[in-house]
């Protein structure tokens, strides 16, 4: 069984976001699915996914805050700056965490670890809202 479906997420401030209950919402198909593979994929170069702690909120403000001083606002080197001080910034934590994650699933479920949650990083101090594709493989 081969299943994809290509949802757009409503905006989120720059930051750190779990959003694997918003995935799970959009897949029904994921039920009938006993060993398999959700890949979900971002479909732009300024914002990431990552798979990290779903429990303690503070992690994700601590990588934002990290992420930030990794990767600075206007630094002299940068050319790319035409579309604002963050837009460079966020293209280099984009290819950092990358644009995709892969996760298995069992018996219809995603088999994450218990503190595991899928993140939407935001690396955009504006954002319209972003497209991800999720691709099932499984039988």
């Amino acid at each position: 069984m081969v299943f994809q479906k290509e949802i757009k997420l409503s905006a989120y401030k720059r930051g750190f976001h779990l959003i694997t209950d918003k995935i799970l919402k959009e897949l029904d198909e994921i039920k009938k699915v006993k060993i398999g593979f959700l890949q979900v994929f971002i479909k732009h170069t300024s914002a990431s996914l990552t798979i990290n702690e779903n429990c303690d909120p503070t992690v994700r403000g601590d990588f934002e805050r990290h992420f930030d001083i990794l990767f600075p606002e206007r630094a002299s080197y940068y050319q790319h700056d035409y579309e604002g001080d963050d837009d460079m910034p966020a293209h280099l934590k984009s290819s950092t965490l990358g644009c995709q994650v892969m996760i298995p699933i069992t018996n219809g479920k995603l088999n994450l670890g218990t503190w595991q949650g899928i993140y939407l990083c935001e690396h955009r101090n504006a954002d319209s809202g972003r497209k991800l594709v999720l691709t099932i493989m499984g039988e």
